[in-house]
């Protein structure tokens, strides 16, 4: 009688989905015994009797294991053709497991195969067992590394809705400005950071920060920054210079010493128009005025996070009607530098030059779109119009 255990063996064996094996031999019967083989053990097998049909086939289709002869042409025992296939298969950054055959096998050859990529040596003629034996083993390993990447996928994709959650919309109605912004990040999660906080009154508090780094080591870096800022007390976000002296060392108590953020922080008020506001070493928000001058707030402060004495010069300007200013990450004016054609502030001024009729949410949905295609890192948009 059956345990549980095997019965349930059995059943998973039963449901999971058929193995697929690419065998590739100039002979014909070698082809038919192999397929009768597999056949046996439930297996499907795709057949052909070339190195060229071989690339073919893993080109077209994926397999869980190939297994390949390492010599075709006639009279051939040298596996040199087995060897130069070995190397095309990688170049074409094949995935599955390679098992080699001959029946002129030599340790030195086995090793040369396996030094080219190959994961298993079987010499002709075979034993049905120890083939098979091989076969599932490898087939494992790939429906292991197919199942944990289908896995880290599903987390990143989770990872990834639950950060969009963290980026705010701009649900405050402000008499004096319309404001809006977007992330579009260059993988699943991103490293660059924005933020719209309310300051109580007429007030409210911007920030747009880029996070050194990528993937989720950047986007775990970020959601610390995000929870430094929101922790603190609203009338404390009134005062950039003080708040980013506080969040500069709860940053810097928290990450490695090689990690830090370039960061812009702002705080408006509705009732003056006026703008305070701290640059910690980001790229300079521009400040279109109504009669088309360009004012660039630089930066008053080195990076976040690197330094634990650390202070900042804090700077005032005045919002006046039909002014703009746009926060934006690198990854927007570094967009297409790899192929000579980076679009840098130019061209975010042209974008907003060429808007001056369209609401904050229109202008940031079109810097983005002008960058998206071309961006190599998170892209990053914040955008302020005055009234």
């Amino acid at each position: 009688m059956m345990t549980c255990v095997e019965t349930e063996t059995i059943r998973s064996l039963s449901n999971a989905p058929q193995l697929r094996i690419l065998v590739g031999d100039d002979q014909a019967d070698v082809r038919e015994a192999l397929r009768l083989l597999f056949k046996g053990e439930g297996y499907q097998s795709v057949l052909v009797e070339s190195p060229q049909a071989i690339l073919q086939a893993v080109r077209s289709q994926p397999f869980d294991v190939i297994l390949m002869d390492m010599n075709y042409a006639s009279d051939t025992t040298s596996g040199n053709e087995g060897l130069d296939l070995l190397e095309s298969l990688e170049q074409q950054n094949n995935d599955a497991p390679v098992i080699v055959m001959t029946a002129w096998g030599s340790v030195d050859l086995a090793v040369d195969a396996m030094r080219r990529g190959a994961s298993d040596f079987v010499q002709k003629p075979w034993d049905n067992a120890r083939l098979l034996s091989a076969v599932r083993k490898h087939a494992g390993t790939t429906r292991e590394r197919a199942n944990t990447e289908r896995r880290v996928k599903t987390e990143l994709e989770i990872a990834r809705n639950v950060q969009q959650k963290f980026f705010p919309d701009a649900s405050r109605h402000l008499s004096g400005i319309d404001y809006a912004g977007r992330c579009v990040a260059a993988s699943e999660v991103s490293g660059d950071y924005y933020d719209f906080l309310d300051t109580g009154c007429e007030n409210l508090g911007f920030v747009l920060a880029d996070v050194s780094g990528k993937g989720v080591a950047a986007a775990l870096l970020m959601a610390n920054l995000q929870a430094c800022f929101r922790s603190q007390d609203k009338s404390a976000l009134r005062r950039p210079a003080e708040v980013l002296a506080s969040v500069n060392q709860l940053f810097y108590q928290s990450t490695p010493p090689e990690h830090f953020a370039t960061l812009f922080f702002a705080h408006y008020d509705d009732g003056t128009r006026s703008f305070r506001y701290a640059n910690c070493g980001h790229p300079p928000p521009l400040l279109v005025r109504a009669d088309g001058s360009v004012d660039r707030l630089t930066s008053t402060a080195t990076v976040l996070g690197v330094f634990s004495n650390w202070s900042c010069e804090e700077r005032e300007i005045r919002f006046e009607p039909q002014d703009t200013l746009v926060l934006f990450s690198d990854g927007v004016t570094e967009s297409g530098i790899q192929n000579g054609t980076e679009f840098g502030e130019d061209g975010v001024l042209s974008v907003i030059r060429s808007s001056s009729g369209v609401d904050a949410a229109t202008l940031v949905d079109r810097i983005v779109s002008k960058v998206a295609a071309e961006a190599r890192d998170d892209v990053t948009v914040v955008a302020l119009r005055a009234r």
